[in-house]
């Protein structure tokens, strides 16, 4: 479709991270359309952004999208409607279908890696299809490309997050780690024995923070950076600032591997909400970290830390940072890329923090 606005068209753009990508746009100067299916919420998000450069549009995009495309003829459309792990590729084709760019924030590991099956199609629409424009493989691959000249060759990747129990968390994104928990994992490089969601439990320092809890988490990574980069073992994990909370997922976990029906995904509000009244007990600082290990140029063993860590319940930022720079290259007719991949090696490091200069949010490397 010929583009003759130039507006990014955000799908759950008065979600957690959808206000955040449409603020970031817009304030840019960048047109955005709030679109979702709450009037209410979708019309307060527009009129929180610069005069002139946010409109609402209501709509269920599981039905109207098509339709949609053909009206507001967008540069790009940015979808944050998670769960991505129990989601299908209708809104990339709806997009592919009407020659616009698409980027997403998924998280699912089959989702995001599954996306090549678009790739002769979109390369022959001329359109690019993003998904995984997040933290993860976004940032964790632009730090691996930051590092890349040191090494030779890399042999180990560990890397996790841990948010700040105060920063503020989305529905979605709980009920993509509850579709997980307690369940085997599909194996991955270094997987000796098999592992399970939120299980694996340890302990991990980082600057400012300290230390916190971690568990096994299924991410695309997992598949992508082998592939992409050599690793022979990677490990995700994630964690919650509070002790109590973490293991008691952790807890539950159990129960679900020994064969307890228990239908978390279904429940994921309910827990949201009772995560939430533990808040004054934590603080509202996050962090990150990538641990790689290989051999430097002249073959001896090399270990690059690397940290970001942000205060102030900032750590949201953190995720929408490559979906607000592809969208704003595409909006600009500046996204060369073409045809269907993984947000991996898509946005440099520098790019990542200039965009997150404003913020306070600090990195550290050893």
């Amino acid at each position: 479709m010929e583009n003759l606005t130039g507006k990014v068209l955000i799908l759950g753009g008065y979600g957690n991270f959808g206000k955040r990508i449409a603020r970031a746009l817009a304030e840019s100067g960048m047109p955005v359309v709030i679109a979702g299916r709450d009037a209410s919420r979708a019309h307060a998000g527009a009129a929180e952004l610069p005069v002139g450069l946010a409109e609402a549009a209501v709509f269920d995009v599981r039905h109207d999208l098509h339709q949609r495309l053909s009206e507001i003829r967008p540069a790009a459309v940015v979808n944050t409607c998670g769960p991505f792990q129990t989601s299908d590729y209708r809104v990339a084709e709806a997009c592919l279908d009407s020659g616009t760019h698409y980027i997403d924030l998924a998280d699912g590991r089959d989702f995001v890696t599954g996306i090549s099956a678009l790739d002769a199609r979109a390369s022959a629409r001329d359109v690019a299809i993003i998904s995984g424009a997040s933290t993860v493989p976004g940032l964790s691959s632009a730090v691996i490309e930051h590092f890349r000249p040191q090494f030779s060759e890399f042999h180990a990747l560990r890397f996790g997050i841990s948010p700040g129990q105060k920063a503020e968390r989305g529905l979605a994104t709980t009920q993509g780690i509850m579709t997980y928990v307690g369940r085997p994992l599909r194996a991955f490089a270094g997987d000796d024995a098999p592992s399970f969601g939120w299980q694996g439990v340890y302990r991990q320092s980082f600057p400012v923070l300290g230390k916190r809890w971690m568990a096994n988490c299924d991410v695309p990574d997992l598949d992508l950076l082998p592939e992409k980069y050599g690793f022979r073992s990677i490990r995700f994990s994630a964690g919650l600032e509070l002790a109590p909370l973490h293991l008691g997922l952790w807890a539950l976990s159990w129960l679900i591997r020994i064969g307890v029906s228990l239908p978390l995904p279904r429940h994921a509000a309910w827990l949201l909400k009772a995560s939430n009244l533990f808040d004054r007990f934590g603080s509202a600082d996050g962090g990150m970290f990538m641990i790689l290990n290989g051999l430097d140029n002249e073959g001896r063993r090399l270990q690059r830390s690397w940290f970001i860590v942000a205060r102030g319940g900032e750590g949201p930022q953190i995720p929408t940072v490559p979906a607000v720079i592809l969208a704003r290259k595409a909006a600009r007719g500046a996204l060369h890329v073409r045809g269907a991949s993984a947000c991996a090696g898509l946005v440099t490091l520098d790019e990542y923090l200039r965009e997150l200069a404003r913020y306070p949010i600090e990195t550290f490397s050893e």
